[in-house]
């Protein structure tokens, strides 16, 4: 059984991590999402001024990010909230397999890059990070599987896995996507975390996509170091 790390299932964080130091990951967007009528959350990452990478699973009818934020509930002076102009998901993401899973945001005005709020490199085609390495992941989402979501945005370290740990997920492709978390661990993203980053060595190498429902490792990200050409396609084009 497998959930989407998504919107649509309600709100929600980080498990089996900590809070981070407030300010610490000043790239972390916190994106909240109207579709439908309704709201939802997802996470992000600001990879230059006037654009921010998530997931393209958080899509919808209109979407605001927050920047600077460490307290989503308290009015920051380091906060800048803006709203999104145009979003890009993948052209070719497809829901049902959870493939491609990444969308790029252009912001209405460019952020203010501050001590709290700045960007987050990104990998060069050719630059993914192998298996063993221990990166970091950061989210609002839910601190268990029935707990509610975040106030404080937590971070966790987690294991890249050697892909046969996921073979559980029918549709998991190596070339497209990362086996991140020790499925011995309690530590994994969970709802709400969904579009956040998966930082190795101060690079984003992955996104958030989906894992199971019950939060066990290992969980599925989106490969950034595959998707350069169209990344860099859509940032000189806009």
């Amino acid at each position: 059984m497998t959930f989407l790390l998504t919107h649509e299932a309600e709100a929600d964080e980080i498990i089996g991590g900590k809070e981070a130091k407030p300010h610490s990951h000043p790239y972390m967007a916190f994106l909240h999402i109207r579709k439908h009528g309704d709201l939802y959350r997802c996470g992000g990452f600001l990879i230059q001024r006037d654009f921010v990478m998530t997931a393209a699973h958080c899509a919808g009818d209109s979407i605001t990010v927050t920047l600077g934020a460490h307290n989503i509930t308290k009015t920051e002076v380091t906060r800048q909230i803006i709203k999104v102009k145009q979003q890009f998901p993948h052209p070719e993401y497809c829901p049902s397999k959870h493939i491609n899973d990444i969308m790029l945001l252009k912001l209405e005005e460019k952020a203010k890059l501050t001590i709290a709020v700045g960007t987050l490199p990104l990998p060069s085609t050719f630059s993914s990070a192998l298996p063993g390495k221990i990166c970091r992941a950061a989210g609002w989402g839910r601190t268990g599987v029935t707990a509610p979501a975040s106030q404080t945005l937590q971070e966790v370290k987690l294991r890249l896995m050697d892909p046969i740990n996921c073979k559980i997920y029918p549709n998991f492709d190596d070339k497209l996507q990362l086996c991140v978390g020790n499925p011995k661990s309690v530590r994994s993203a969970y709802k709400g975390d969904s579009g956040g980053p998966l930082i190795c060595s101060g690079v984003a190498q992955g996104v958030v996509s989906y894992g199971r429902t019950d939060a066990t490792p290992p969980e599925v990200f989106t490969r950034i170091s595959h998707y350069r050409s169209w990344i860099n396609k859509i940032l000189k084009s806009n």
